[in-house]
């Protein structure tokens, strides 16, 4: 059966992710990515504290090498190669790591720069996000567009039909949570994040990220990313550190991706990393789909079955 791998980004990070994966690829993993950074993320994702992990310019690169761990030890089993792959916010650079598109070392030190460019652009309590549950796209747009107030209230990821995360500073947040129910919302759920990703306050960050990944070698992806931009695949390297750049400050087309691949023929789909968020998304863009988790060893197993039935 045709089927993607899916990268989680942010928020799918927790002190001892991937302990269900008891394995000596996912160990060394962890400690190629501590050599590469120059700081212990090994240590850090073991041990925590959980405060460290959960600061963007260490969440970052941890679930980047979360996803590689997992993937080398997919790779290891022998299974048939993914019709294509894709990521969730961060997790689009995991999933051109394991294209082959950015090498793993360089890639986990762009995005510890890309944390830390993201975290300066807006900084805490300035910024954040929060899901609006209830609303289809068009109603959320309406909704962001009927503030009237000082600074930015932008969607940033379609995430799934009935659930748009909107990214903005925080006075038009607490008017988001005030206004909610009054424009049709079942529920507006303030997320923990301090950085408004995928909106145009993180434009400024944006542009000195795309003066790294200028001086980056990209290859051409062995196996199709899809963009979280728009859905698509790209090809060359300007393109992919365009769709890189972009990414930043566009909001995350995720909903888009699953149906397009979906569209395409794949049966299933298989969450590369730590936890299940991925799956639960599928369970509402792709009903009739199969999704598995690989976050550990039953969830593994059942996964590489189904793909080589």
């Amino acid at each position: 059966m045709s089927y993607a791998m899916l990268f989680p980004g942010q928020g799918s990070q927790a002190v001892g992710m991937l302990s269900g994966l008891d394995d000596a690829r996912v160990r060394s993993t962890f400690d190629e990515a501590s050599q590469a950074l120059g700081w212990d993320l090994a240590g850090l994702v073991a041990a925590g504290p959980a405060e460290a992990l959960n600061q963007t310019a260490r969440t970052q690169p941890a679930l980047l090498a979360a996803g590689i761990a997992v993937w080398r030890l997919w790779q290891a089993q022998n299974p048939p190669a993914p019709a294509a792959l894709a990521g969730h916010s961060l997790g689009e650079y995991t999933a051109l790591v394991a294209a082959g598109s950015l090498d793993f070392g360089e890639a986990l030190r762009l995005v510890e720069l890309r944390g830390k460019l993201m975290q300066a652009a807006v900084p805490e309590g300035v910024g954040g996000m929060a899901a609006v549950v209830g609303l289809d796209d068009a109603a959320v747009e309406a909704f962001c567009a009927k503030y009237e107030g000082a600074g930015v209230l932008e969607p940033a990821n379609y995430n799934a039909p009935g659930q748009v995360v909107v990214a903005g500073n925080v006075p038009a947040l607490e008017w988001l949570e005030r206004e909610g129910k009054a424009h049709g919302a079942r529920m507006i759920v303030r997320l923990p994040m301090s950085v408004p990703s995928h909106c145009s306050l993180m434009r400024g960050a944006a542009d000195k990220l795309a003066e790294r990944l200028a001086a980056m070698r990209v290859n051409k992806p062995a196996i199709p990313v899809r963009h979280n931009l728009d859905g698509a695949a790209r090809d060359d390297a300007d393109s992919i550190r365009a769709a890189l750049h972009q990414q930043l400050f566009k909001p995350v087309r995720w909903a888009t991706t699953i149906a397009q691949l979906k569209g395409e023929g794949v049966g299933s789909f298989v969450e590369c990393g730590p936890g299940k968020v991925l799956v639960g998304l599928n369970k509402r863009i792709a009903k009739d789909a199969a999704s598995f988790a690989l976050e550990d060893r039953e969830g593994f197993d059942k996964a590489v079955a189904a793909v080589k039935a």
